[in-house]
């Protein structure tokens, strides 16, 4: 087997948080492997999410190196916990800032984010009730078309935010 390919997840329902941590690091790990040019993860504030683990943070590198000019696109409704929570992955942004867009919800549309990681022509990995962490992998494209417009509904709207770097006086 080839050793740079990465399996996708496999299709099913998410029970749990400890389930869909796991489907985030398959997703992405697979998304690194795949050449996929583009990332959409949306999230009210990604803070239970896996982005800070070395092995998460390690595929969205593996990801920037291989995907050729992607993007990853972050939409949220607030970015507070992120130097807190994801210190690792804020390190990496700072390298790959040209390639990644940070969105912020307007506060009209915050609670219509959806909790989901889409690897457009590939799989997606939604919550539909994000309190108890349940929700779906798919590899349908018709639900990633779906969810790609709702996504990019609530982005329209939203500014860029969460700078790559900090500057002090």
């Amino acid at each position: 087997m080839n050793e740079s390919v990465h399996p996708l997840p496999a299709e099913g329902r998410l029970d749990g948080r400890p389930a869909f941590q796991q489907a985030v690091r398959d997703a992405l790990a697979a998304a690194a492997h795949g050449q996929h040019r583009e990332l959409m993860l949306s999230d009210h504030d990604f803070e239970h999410w896996p982005l800070g683990e070395r092995a998460v943070v390690e595929s969205f590198n593996q990801w920037a190196l291989g995907s050729h000019h992607g993007r990853c696109v972050l939409l949220g409704a607030h970015f507070d916990a992120f130097f807190r929570t994801h210190p690792r992955w804020v390190e990496w942004r700072q390298l790959w800032s040209h390639r990644v867009v940070c969105l912020q919800a307007p506060e009209e549309f915050a609670a219509d984010v959806p909790s989901a990681l889409l690897v457009p022509g590939a799989l997606s990995v939604e919550l539909f009730d994000p309190e108890r962490y349940r929700g779906l992998i798919s590899h349908d494209p018709l639900r990633w078309r779906e969810l790609q417009e709702k996504i990019d509904a609530i982005s329209q709207r939203s500014g860029e935010t969460f700078p790559p770097t900090t500057l002090g006086l």
